[in-house]
């Protein structure tokens, strides 16, 4: 990390992970790299801090990940350096690992597409060229610091309407199927048997417990043009196959 922020003006820490493997946890990534981060930008005298959080962190939720990236900005907001904290929903974009992860998996690996409880989870994903912006945007505004940002798309969307949008972009045939939370849960547990379960514990408890938000604060503070997730949702998906 010395090495990595030696001579720079600003860091931007966009470090998470959606699954742990074997030696890479949600405590170790979200919170000591953060922390190791805060550390090392510190020592080397680096005043601006741009933290990537995500959307509902909080330390008393269900979800690992959630609560992980919760503690980590509490680290952000007690480092003393001159922060600022972007919290996007569900990210569309190549290499995401929402839509070309999860729910790329949920449409071609089962014989039907499984869709948790009722559908009517609702999300505001955003695209990565959006939060990028953002990002950009932030660090060109001194008036920013200080402060946290929801990063929402324009459009709010179900879980099922995400799904099918997923499913027909990819031009896959298969009927979408309700799965009752309890058999979801019980699914779960038989797919930790899995090298590479189609869904995990951690993105059950989030695609359960969704955080809605309202975009007009970070567009109006950071300028952003919103643009809608059916434009880059084919790019992203092609770049997964």
């Amino acid at each position: 990390m010395a090495e990595a922020v030696h001579g720079v003006e600003a860091v931007i820490h966009l470090v998470g992970i959606i699954r742990e493997q074997a030696g890479t946890t949600f405590e170790k990534v979200h919170v000591e790299g953060t922390r190791n981060v805060l550390a090392a930008a510190k020592r080397a005298g680096v005043g601006r801090l741009v933290h990537m959080s995500a959307l509902g962190a909080d330390a008393a939720s269900a979800s690992v990940y959630r609560s992980t990236k919760a503690r980590a900005e509490n680290l952000v907001k007690e480092s003393g350096l001159a922060w600022t904290i972007l919290r996007p929903d569900m990210i569309v974009g190549v290499g995401d690992d929402f839509f070309t992860g999860t729910l790329r998996d949920l449409t071609i690996k089962p014989p039907v597409i499984p869709v948790v409880g009722s559908g009517d989870y609702p999300f505001r994903p955003i695209t990565a060229h959006d939060v990028a912006a953002a990002v950009s945007r932030t660090l060109e505004l001194p008036a920013t610091e200080g402060s946290s940002f929801d990063l929402v798309g324009p459009r709010e969307y179900t879980l099922r309407e995400l799904q099918l949008l997923v499913r027909d972009t990819l031009k896959v045939k298969k009927p979408l199927m309700g799965v009752p939370l309890w058999l979801m849960r019980v699914g779960i547990v038989l797919f930790r048997l899995l090298p590479n379960p189609p869904i995990t514990r951690e993105e059950f408890v989030m695609l359960t417990s969704t955080a809605p938000s309202d975009p007009t604060p970070a567009v109006v503070a950071l300028g952003l043009e919103l643009e809608a997730v059916e434009d880059h949702l084919a790019v992203a998906l092609a770049a997964a196959a």
